[in-house]
């Protein structure tokens, strides 16, 4: 068996509204008139309040630290700089996570950690956040490394899918799943319709879990089924791809409609591979890729919401961080919890690039 045994967070030091990085947008872009109402518009419907960002320069009209104060932001960070400060930031923020996860259960042998599962899509180098990890936290050199790189929003699932096998596996296994955005670096600021919709949602954050072969004292997740679906047709839709300012997102206003479409099969396809009905499900972590993902999921499977206020609150209170969020949501989940709740199913969504459909169900255990 394997299960999750406890979820830490972070993020960065600033935090912004919605508000105040409209106005930096608004300056930054160059919008005038009818444009700079029209994102503002967009801003106050995302359903989202605040942003946390490594960068200061969001909350700023003016002598920013990161991102030129000439005219039209120029010259205009590359993607070497870009990722030389996902090198110089994502350390700390994992390291903040991990240790949230390490204290909740009072976990102090970092040596028996057998397995690490780093994500991200918002930087990459080699040697690189695994390695800085391992000698940063004490890890055993000699411990499974593995890298989830570029997948998007549903990467944790397949850090999930992983350590289930790991722990699977060897009933030994401890393994440490790290994942770490800093999406807000990578900002493009040509006035279109992707660069709005992205610059409107995303953030930073990192999300870590402890996978175990048995659950500690308190409250436990055990994985009792995955399932994958790629709607092709949404290809264009939504990606990720490196440019030569930055990583470029696409993502279009379509997703939501092509989510819908597929998000009853998906979950029809999950329940059936271990026969349990839909009235079988007590709670929803869904990742909220955006207010509209989430409206279109909730009338798709008739789930109001207070069903789904857990993936509401993360998408107010952070945004979109991408891979950590629906662990954060799973850990908003966990501090509401009873011991009456011990045996109840939850149902997990993520959505990424392909446009793919990743599900979920665990089972929560309280000892």
């Amino acid at each position: 068996m394997s299960y999750i045994t406890s979820i830490g967070t972070a993020n960065p030091t600033f935090c912004f509204t919605q508000e105040t990085i409209g106005k930096f947008m608004v300056n930054a872009m160059q919008l005038e008139g009818n444009s700079a109402r029209k994102l503002h518009a967009l801003y106050r419907a995302t359903g989202i309040e605040t942003r946390y960002s490594v960068l200061s320069d969001y909350g700023k009209e003016n002598e920013l630290d990161f991102f030129s104060d000439k005219k039209k932001i120029e010259p205009f960070p590359g993607t070497k700089t870009r990722l030389n400060l996902f090198r110089k930031h994502a350390l700390e923020l994992s390291k903040a996570s991990i240790n949230n996860c390490f204290e909740k259960i009072s976990f102090n042998d970092r040596l028996a950690i057998t397995h690490l599962v780093v994500v991200s899509c918002t930087g990459m180098s080699a040697p690189g956040l695994d390695i800085d990890l391992v000698k940063a936290l004490g890890l055993s050199p000699s411990l499974h490394r593995t890298c989830i790189n570029f997948m998007g929003c549903y990467a944790a699932f397949n850090a999930i899918k992983l350590a289930d096998t790991f722990c699977k596996a060897d009933p030994a296994s401890k393994v440490l799943i790290v994942c770490t955005e800093l999406c807000s670096i990578h900002f493009q600021k040509e006035n279109t319709e992707d660069n709005l919709l992205a610059n409107a949602l995303f953030a930073d954050g990192s999300a870590a879990l402890l996978m175990e072969s048995s659950p500690q004292k308190g409250y436990s997740f055990k994985p009792l089924s995955f399932y994958c679906e790629l709607i092709p047709e949404g290809e264009k839709d939504m990606g990720w791809a490196i440019g030569d300012f930055g990583f470029e997102m696409k993502l279009s206003t379509y997703v939501p409609q092509l989510i819908r479409k597929g998000i009853k099969k998906l979950t029809d396809s999950l329940l059936q591979k271990i026969s349990i009905p839909f009235s079988s499900i007590s709670f929803f972590v869904i990742h909220p890729g955006g207010k509209k993902i989430l409206e279109a999921i909730e009338q798709e499977l008739k789930i109001n919401d207070n069903q789904n206020k857990f993936s509401r609150e993360v998408l107010k209170k952070y945004g979109n961080m991408s891979s950590p969020t629906v662990l954060f949501v799973l850990s908003h989940l966990s501090r509401s919890l009873q011991p009456r709740d011990a045996g109840k199913n939850i149902l997990s969504f993520a959505f990424g690039p392909g446009i793919t459909l990743e599900s979920m169900i665990l089972q929560i255990e309280y000892r």
